[in-house]
């Protein structure tokens, strides 16, 4: 576990895996921390060297104190790799971290190998900007509980919800401390006003790099309309979806989410003629 200094701030990082193999970094979800991909650690690590960060605002890393776009966190994110000399990466983004990939394919082509976007946008759209506000909106009134109950439901779909209303129950019991923390709720009225800016539609024909587009069926947030076009305008996308599945697809489909990494990221195709 290690950290690197980014302007006046410090941004925690941490490695998992054997040097030499190909390096993945993962890219958290707005209300995510490097911890929320430990359980798919073990089985990533076999095929890859992980690279896995706090966004500022975001777990370990530094809190900021003034309103910022992604952009800042993007730059961040190229730091990072200057700092660990990483000529090319694998780049895979959930949510929030889905669309600082985009950002970063945008501006930095040439650093990445391959691209994994899961319930990405190519832009925040009206409806996501107003959930975002509104999500804020209660954030400030201090109530930690209201906040988790506008927020979180909506990150699952109905299937999983109700399906698993005993893991969610524990979830709730482990996140309400967490989201009853004043510093916690002003972080995320940062990280979700940063966001509404962000829009790299017009641009992504333009983005050559290699990418898996997945979508969940039941994605509220960023529905699966929204990857479509992505994948549609992207030149060298493919376009995945998961059944019966919400916005946090790395907790409702865990096998889909991690063999769809690996498998993308490890396909040798190109090494063979089947013309």
């Amino acid at each position: 576990m290690s950290t690197f200094a980014f302007k006046d701030k410090e941004i925690f990082y941490t490695w998992d895996g054997e040097k030499g193999k190909p390096v993945l970094c993962i890219l958290n979800g707005i209300m995510m921390s490097h911890k929320s991909w430990d359980a798919f650690i073990p089985t990533l690590s076999n095929h890859f060297r992980i690279l896995r960060l706090d966004f500022l605002d975001q777990g370990l890393s530094s809190k900021m104190d003034e309103p910022y776009t992604q952009r800042l966190q993007v730059e961040m994110l190229k730091a990072l790799f200057d700092h660990l000399a990483l000529e090319k990466v694998h780049l895979v983004g959930i949510s929030y971290g889905g669309s600082i990939a985009l950002q970063f394919a945008e501006r930095h082509p040439r650093r990445l190998d391959r691209m994994i976007l899961f319930n990405a946008a190519a832009r925040t759209t009206p409806w996501l900007r107003d959930i975002g506000r509104g999500w804020n909106r209660v954030a400030r009134s201090g109530d930690g509980e209201a906040y988790y109950h506008v927020t979180i439901p909506y990150i699952y779909s109905p299937h999983f919800y109700t399906r698993r209303i005993e893991w969610m129950e524990n979830r709730k019991e482990t996140l309400l401390p967490v989201f009853e923390s004043d510093a916690f709720r002003q972080a995320m009225i940062r990280l979700t006003d940063s966001a509404e800016g962000h829009d790299v539609y017009d641009n992504l024909p333009a983005i050559q790099v290699k990418t898996l587009v997945v979508a969940a069926e039941d994605d509220y947030l960023t529905p699966p309309y929204q990857q479509k076009e992505i994948a549609s305008r992207m030149p060298d996308a493919t376009y995945l979806m998961f059944p019966e599945c919400g916005h946090a697809s790395m907790y409702e489909k865990p096998e889909l989410f991690v063999t769809s990494i690996i498998g993308f990221l490890s396909d040798s195709t190109d090494e063979y003629d089947i013309a």
